[in-house]
C-alpha cells in the first residue's frame, strides 16, 4: 500500500480498494504515542493525509461512531466500525479479503 497525492493505493490493485488488514497498518501510522489506540488527533492526522479538507469535523464523528466504550480511544476491536465510516464518509473502498 502507498499513498500517493492523498489518495490510499495498493501495488496490487488497481482501482484504489484496500484491504481491512492494509487499512489498519495504514492507520497504525498515525499511532505517535504507539500506546495500540487512535486518538481524535491522531485521526484527524490521518484524515487530512487522505481528504484534507473538514479533517477536525470529521475526525470527531468518525470518533463518536467507531468508539462504542465511549473511552474517546479507538482501539482493534472498534476498527471494523470505522472502516464502516471511511466508507461512507470518505468515499475510501476497503474490501475484506
Amino acid at each position: 500500500m502507498a499513498i500517493k497525492n492523498n489518495v490510499i493505493t495498493t501495488t496490487r490493485s488497481l482501482d484504489g480498494a484496500i484491504t481491512v488488514d492494509e487499512f489498519k497498518e495504514w492507520l497504525k501510522k498515525f499511532d505517535t504515542n504507539k500506546d495500540g489506540r487512535i486518538s481524535r488527533e491522531e485521526l484527524r492526522k490521518a484524515i487530512r493525509s487522505v481528504r484534507g479538507r473538514f479533517s477536525g469535523w470529521k475526525s470527531s464523528r468518525g470518533l463518536r461512531h467507531a468508539d462504542t466504550d465511549g473511552d474517546g480511544f479507538i482501539e482493534d476491536g472498534e476498527i471494523d466500525n470505522l472502516v464502516e465510516f471511511a466508507q461512507k464518509t470518505l468515499g475510501m473502498k476497503i474490501v475484506a479479503y
